[in-house]
Order: C-alpha cells, then sequence, then structure tokens
C-alpha cells in the first residue's frame, strides 16, 4: 500500500468545471487508487480561468500548507488552454512568455517533490468561442492548443519531468468530442472526465508511484 498526498494544480480542466459529480479528473484518478487500497489525501487546486501566469503566482504556498514534510507527497500540474485563449483580440499569454513560465514552474516543482506534468487537452472545435462573464469572451484555437502541448513535451524532456500529452490522447477520439454537452465547448462533462482517467491510470509515471 502507497501512502500519497497530491495537490493537483491548474485551471477548470483540473478543477472539473462541469462535472455534475464535482470530481473531474483528479477525483477520478484518485478514487481508482484507493479502490486498490492505496492511501491518498488528494488537493485540487484547479481554479476556473487561470493561466501559467496566474498559477505560477500561487501553486508553491497553496501545496506547502497542504503537502507537509512529515508525509510522502507529490505534484501533479496541467495548464494552457487559458494561455491561447484570445481576449479582445489579444493571447493571455504569448507564447514564449508561456514556456518561460513552464519551464521555471516545473523546474521548482521538480527541485522540491515528485512532480507529473499533464498537458492542456483538446477544446470541441477548431475555434471556440467560449463567455465566462459578461463582456468577458474567450477564443480558443485547437492549433494553438496542440502547438502549446508539443513545446510543452520539449521542455518536460529538457527537464526530466515525466509529461503526459493529453492533447495526442483526446485528439479526434469521438468518445471526447461527445463529452461536451453542447453548450460548454471547453468543458467536458463527467463522461470526458472519466476518459482522462482512464488514460491517465495506466500512464508508467503514474503507476511508478504506487506500483514502484
Amino acid at each position: 500500500m502507497t501512502t500519497l498526498r497530491i495537490c493537483f494544480v491548474g485551471d477548470s480542466l483540473v478543477n472539473g468545471t462541469n462535472d455534475p459529480d464535482f470530481q473531474g479528473w483528479p477525483g477520478r484518478l484518485a478514487q481508482g487508487e484507493v479502490a486498490r487500497g492505496h492511501d491518498l489525501s488528494v488537493y485540487n487546486l484547479g481554479i476556473r480561468g487561470d493561466t501559467s501566469a496566474m498559477i505560477a503566482e500561487r501553486w508553491q504556498r497553496e501545496c506547502e500548507v497542504r503537502l507537509p514534510a512529515i508525509q510522502p507527497c507529490a505534484l501533479v500540474f496541467s495548464f494552457g488552454v487559458n494561455d491561447v485563449a484570445f481576449e479582445n483580440g489579444t493571447r493571455r499569454v504569448a507564447f514564449e512568455q508561456s514556456l518561460d513560465i513552464a519551464r521555471t514552474m516545473m523546474t521548482a516543482a521538480k527541485s522540491w517533490l515528485p512532480t507529473l506534468w499533464v498537458g492542456p487537452p483538446p477544446v470541441e472545435l477548431e475555434q471556440t468561442t467560449f463567455v465566462p462573464a459578461p463582456n468577458i469572451t474567450y477564443v480558443f484555437s485547437r492549433p494553438n492548443i496542440q502547438a502549446l502541448s508539443h513545446a510543452y513535451g520539449d521542455i518536460a524532456v529538457e527537464l526530466g519531468v515525466p509529461y503526459f500529452d493529453l492533447y495526442a490522447a483526446l485528439d479526434g477520439d469521438p468518445n471526447w468530442l461527445h463529452s461536451f454537452d453542447g453548450f460548454d465547448s471547453v468543458h467536458p462533462n463527467q463522461n470526458g472526465y472519466q476518459l482522462i482517467r482512464q488514460h491517465m491510470q495506466n500512464w508508467h509515471a503514474w503507476r511508478s508511484w504506487f506500483d514502484g
């Protein structure tokens, strides 16, 4: 049996937005390990609308108060979709800035605790418009998410951080496309989060925390 405390750090897709069960993929992933007999404490630190720049400002202090040195602890990061969103014609985080932030953040995380990095998933449409609040409109592009995911993967190799290319795993999967409810083309329903869990639960880097 593995005893582990894990912080899942990221955005609304980590938070599990649109999941009526309020588990998202982190809760479902953890639930599967508990069913295998492992002892987990899970903290979901996903915040809706957060870019990598916003996550970089908060992740360490939020994790430090939840992950005491007296216990085995670990980190899982997933972010990037909000970086590529265009708001009023301006990308929320420029491509090179996204890479610089990710490199700095993942270097710090890896130096502190065992760390896994999950890439951003695709939105439903090639170009998806989402209105999170009155007078705010985000436009997402699948090709931009894919390009960022590939670049993140290169940084992960450079840093030696295990990286799961979620975009590649879900792109073109009809089950992923069917998980969008027709009202929100960015966040899947519970079936989409369950699909992410199914992809990740056998990922060798994740399994090494429990089966090693």
